[in-house]
C-alpha cells in the first residue's frame, strides 16, 4: 500500500493564526507575553508535550535589558516531547511583533484573508510559522510520532534585539539538541548565515555660548561634520567587502550576489535653540558584521578611523547578536532542503541574511547546526511595514514541510 502522509488541516491552521495574531505582543514595550503563553500551554500539553512557562527574574531583566522602552514581565515557553528517539530537534520562533502603526487596509491584529493572502502584524514575522507548526504537529501526532524528540522554544523580545528570549534560555543551558530549526526566516531560501550587529553611540562635545559671539564657543554640531566624513569614508571601505555567503535570492535579483557588511549613521541630535551654540551633538548608528569579520575588529576599525580627528568625543559600542555561518554541506542542511522540496514543491537555494538574528547567539554558544526557514517572501510580505502579509499557499506549504521534516 502507498504511504499515507499526514496532511495539515488548513481551517485549523487559519483559526490558530487568527487567534495568535489577536494577542498584541508588541515590542516595545513587550505586552501580553503571559497571556499568549498561557493560551499556548494547554495546546502543547494536549499534544503530549511537557511545558515550562518561564519568567525572567526581575534582577536579570534589570541587569541585562538596558532598553527602557521595555516594561513588564518577560515570559518564554519551552515545550518538550520525548519519543525515545536518538536525536533531539530544537524548533525556535519568537512571539513578539513590531508596532503596527500607520494606515493599514485591515485591522493589523485581526488576521484577514483575501485574494490568496493573509494580512496582519506578524503573519510573516513570525506568528504564521508558529500556527503552521501547531497544525503540522497536530496532524503528525494523530497518525504516529516524529522521528526526533522535540524541544520547542517560543520566546520574547527578538524584535528589539533583546536578551530576554532565546539568548537568556541559551545561557540557562535550556537550548539542547542535535539540530535546530529557526522559523524566523522567509520562504525564498534556507538561510545558513547572517550578519552580526553592533550599535554605536558617539557624543561630540563643544562649548555653549551666545550665537552672536559663536567664536567664543565650540559648535558641537559643526565639529560632528569631520566625524561623519570619516565614518562615510570608512563606510565605503567596509561596504566594498563581500562575504562568501550568497545573498538571498530576492537580493540577488537586485544585483547583490553576496552578503555585504554595512556601516550606517542612522540618528543625529544636536542643539536646543537657534541662537545658542550647541555644546553636544549625538550621532548613532550600526555596523553589520559579515561572518568573515570579527565583532572586536569591527569596533576597533571605527575607533582607528576617528582617532586622528581634532574632535572631543565619547564613543560607546553596544554589541548585539554575532554573525552566523553554518557549513553548507552539513547533513542537517541537506535534510531541511529536501524536506522543503517535498513539502513546498521547490528545492531551495542557500543564502545569508543581511539582518541579524538572535539565533546566531544560540548557534555560537551551543554549536548546534542550524537552518533558518519560515513563511513569507522577502519582496512580498512587507515585513515590519504596512499590510504585512503571507501567501495562504506558503502557510499550508510550510506546515507540509514541517511534517516532511519530522515524519519517521
Amino acid at each position: 500500500m502507498p504511504e499515507t502522509i499526514p496532511s495539515p488541516d488548513a481551517n485549523y491552521l487559519m483559526d490558530l493564526l487568527k487567534r495568535i495574531i489577536s494577542f498584541k505582543t508588541v515590542a516595545p514595550p513587550g505586552s501580553n507575553y503571559e497571556e499568549i503563553v498561557d493560551w499556548l500551554v494547554p495546546i502543547f500539553e494536549e499534544m503530549g508535550f511537557s511545558t515550562q512557562k518561564m519568567v525572567m527574574p526581575e534582577e536579570v531583566f534589570e541587569s541585562r535589558c538596558s532598553d527602557r522602552r521595555l516594561v513588564g514581565d518577560r515570559y518564554n515557553l519551552r515545550a518538550d516531547l520525548f519519543v525515545g528517539a536518538d536525536k533531539t530537534m530544537v524548533i525556535y520562533a519568537h512571539l513578539d511583533v513590531v508596532p503596527a502603526e500607520g494606515p493599514w487596509d485591515t485591522d493589523p491584529f485581526q488576521a484577514v484573508a483575501k485574494n490568496g493572502r493573509v494580512y496582519g502584524r506578524g503573519v510573516s514575522d513570525c506568528k504564521g510559522s508558529i500556527a503552521a507548526l501547531i497544525a503540522a504537529l497536530d496532524a503528525l501526532l494523530e497518525k504516529g510520532k516524529p522521528k526526533y524528540n522535540l524541544s520547542v522554544l517560543l520566546t520574547t523580545d527578538e524584535e528589539v534585539g533583546g536578551y530576554s528570549g532565546l539568548c537568556y534560555l541559551t545561557d540557562l543551558g535550556l537550548v539542547k539538541g542535535d539540530m535546530m530549526l529557526c522559523m524566523d526566516g522567509f520562504s525564498d531560501d534556507v538561510v545558513i548565515g547572517s550578519n552580526g550587529i553592533i550599535h554605536w553611540d558617539l557624543t561630540v562635545h563643544g562649548k555653549s555660548v551666545h550665537s552672536g559671539s559663536s567664536f567664543l564657543g565650540i559648535n558641537a554640531v559643526e565639529k560632528s561634520i569631520p566625524v561623519m566624513n570619516a565614518l562615510m569614508d570608512l563606510k565605503k571601505a567596509v561596504q566594498s567587502r563581500r562575504s562568501l555567503l550568497p545573498a538571498s535570492s530576492a537580493l540577488e535579483a537586485m544585483g547583490k550576489k553576496n552578503l555585504i557588511p554595512i556601516l550606517n549613521i542612522t540618528m543625529i541630535n544636536g542643539g536646543i535653540k537657534e541662537n545658542i551654540v550647541p555644546d553636544i551633538c549625538n550621532l548613532r548608528g550600526d555596523r553589520r558584521v559579515i561572518p568573515e569579520e570579527s565583532m572586536d575588529e569591527a569596533m576597533a576599525e571605527i575607533e582607528r578611523a576617528l582617532k586622528p580627528l581634532d574632535v572631543d568625543f565619547d564613543l560607546k559600542f553596544y554589541p548585539g547578536y554575532p554573525p552566523m555561518s553554518v557549513n553548507s554541506d552539513h547533513p542537517w542542511v541537506w535534510e531541511v532542503r529536501n524536506a522543503v522540496e517535498r513539502g513546498m514543491d521547490f528545492f531551495p537555494r542557500l543564502s545569508g541574511a543581511q539582518g541579524s538574528l538572535d539565533q546566531a547567539y544560540a548557534t555560537e554558544k551551543t554549536g548546534i547546526p542550524t537552518c533558518v526557514f519560515g513563511v513569507g517572501r522577502q519582496l512580498e510580505a512587507n515585513i515590519h511595514g504596512l499590510n504585512e502579509n503571507v501567501r495562504v499557499t506558503d502557510l499550508n506549504g510550510f506546515a507540509r514541510f514541517l511534517i516532511e521534516l519530522l515524519r519517521a
